[in-house]
C-alpha cells in the first residue's frame, strides 16, 4: 500500500522540486512565471477542461457518491468563506483557500493511484469525481472570487479619503452584483466547461485534428503548473507561511476526507464507491488553486507553501486514510 502512495506522489513531487531548483537558479525569472501562470489559466486549463467535459454522458453518473463528496466540498468551502467574513478578513482569500482545501489533485496523482490499489472499479469511481469535479469547484470558486472582488472593490475608500457619491444602496449592491456574474460567466474556467458538458451530450466526437492539439495541451497543464509551484515556492517567504501551511493541509488531507465519508454514510453510498471518495478527498491539493491565487493576486506563497506541504504530509496521510476507509467500506 506505501509503495503504491509513494509510486503516485513521487513524480508529483520531483516536478514540484525541479521548479524550485529552476527558480533558485534563477532559470526562470519571477515575472516570466506570471506569464507562464497565464498561459496554463488561459490556453492549456481551458483545452483540458473542454476536452474532459465533451466526453461526460450524465446519464450514466452515479449521483449518491458524486452527491456525498461535492456535499463536504461545498460545505468546507463554504466554512473557509465564513471564517474570512466573521473575522473580517480578505474574503478574495479565503475564497482562493476555499479551492485549495477542496480542490484535490484527482488527475496526476488519483488516476493511476486508484488504478493500481482499487483496479478499474475504483478508478470508474474516480473518473465520474473527475468528470464534475472542475465543473462544481472551480466554477463555484470564480463565481465567489469575482463577487468577493467586487464586494471589496464596492467597500474600500475612495483615493481621495472622502466617501464618493453613491446612487441607492440597492442600486449598487445591485450593479456590482451583474457585473461579477457577467466577469464569473465570461470566465476561463467556466466556458469550457459548460461548452464541453454541452458538447458531450449531442453525441458529436470532437475531430481527431482538434482532439489532438486539445489533448497535448490538456496534457501539459499538471507539469507545467507544479513546476510553477516549485518556482514560486523558491522565491517565497515559505518560512512566514508554515502556521498555515500546515493548518491548510490539515484541513485538506484529514478534515475533507471525514466529511466525505459522514456525507457518503448520510446518502447510503457503501462498499468500495465510499472508499475510493474518501481516499480522493485525502490526496493532495491540486495547483488549480496556485492558478487561482496568481490569478487574483492574493494568498500566493500561502497557497504554494500549503500545495507543497499537502503532497509531501500525503505520504503519511493517505494511507491512514485508506486504512480508515477500508473499515468504513
Amino acid at each position: 500500500m506505501n509503495s503504491n502512495v509513494i509510486a503516485a506522489l513521487l513524480p508529483v513531487v520531483l516536478l514540484v522540486v525541479l521548479g524550485y531548483v529552476a527558480g533558485r537558479l534563477r532559470w526562470l525569472r519571477p515575472e516570466s512565471a506570471k506569464d507562464l501562470s497565464n498561459l496554463v489559466f488561459l490556453v492549456l486549463m481551458p483545452a483540458l477542461m473542454f476536452r474532459t467535459m465533451s466526453k461526460v454522458d450524465i446519464a450514466h453518473l452515479d449521483p449518491l457518491p458524486l452527491l456525498g463528496y461535492f456535499s463536504a466540498a461545498l460545505l468546507l468551502f463554504a466554512l473557509t468563506l465564513a471564517y474570512h467574513g466573521m473575522h473580517r478578513l480578505s474574503l478574495v482569500k479565503g475564497a482562493v483557500l476555499g479551492v485549495a482545501a477542496t480542490f484535490s489533485n484527482l488527475v496526476m496523482i488519483g488516476i493511476a493511484f486508484m488504478s493500481l490499489v482499487y483496479g478499474e472499479a475504483g478508478l470508474v469511481v474516480l473518473l465520474s469525481i473527475v468528470s464534475v469535479n472542475a465543473l462544481v469547484l472551480l466554477t463555484t470558486g470564480s463565481v465567489v472570487l469575482e463577487l468577493a472582488v467586487a464586494h471589496e472593490a464596492l467597500q474600500a475608500p475612495h483615493p481621495s479619503g472622502a466617501a464618493p457619491a453613491r446612487p441607492s444602496g440597492g442600486r449598487v449592491l445591485g450593479r456590482t452584483v451583474a457585473q461579477a456574474v457577467k466577469k464569473s460567466l465570461l470566465h476561463p474556467v467556466p466556458i469550457p466547461i459548460v461548452a464541453g458538458l454541452l458538447f458531450g451530450q449531442t453525441g458529436w466526437v470532437i475531430p481527431e485534428v482538434i482532439d489532438k492539439p486539445l489533448q497535448w495541451l490538456g496534457n501539459a497543464m499538471g507539469p507545467l503548473a507544479l513546476l510553477l509551484v516549485g518556482v514560486t515556492l523558491a522565491g517565497a517567504r515559505a518560512r512566514e507561511h508554515l502556521r498555515g501551511a500546515l493548518a491548510l493541509t490539515l484541513v485538506k488531507n484529514l478534515v475533507l476526507p471525514a466529511l466525505v465519508a459522514c456525507f457518503g454514510l448520510l446518502y447510503g453510498v457503501s462498499g468500495l464507491p465510499l472508499v475510493v471518495m474518501v481516499v480522493a478527498a485525502s490526496l493532495p491539493a491540486g495547483a488549480n488553486s496556485f492558478l487561482f491565487a496568481q490569478r487574483y493576486k492574493v494568498a500566493e506563497d500561502l497557497v504554494t507553501a500549503g500545495i507543497t506541504a499537502s503532497t509531501f504530509a500525503g505520504l503519511l496521510t493517505v494511507p491512514l486514510v485508506m486504512a480508515l476507509a477500508a473499515r468504513l467500506g
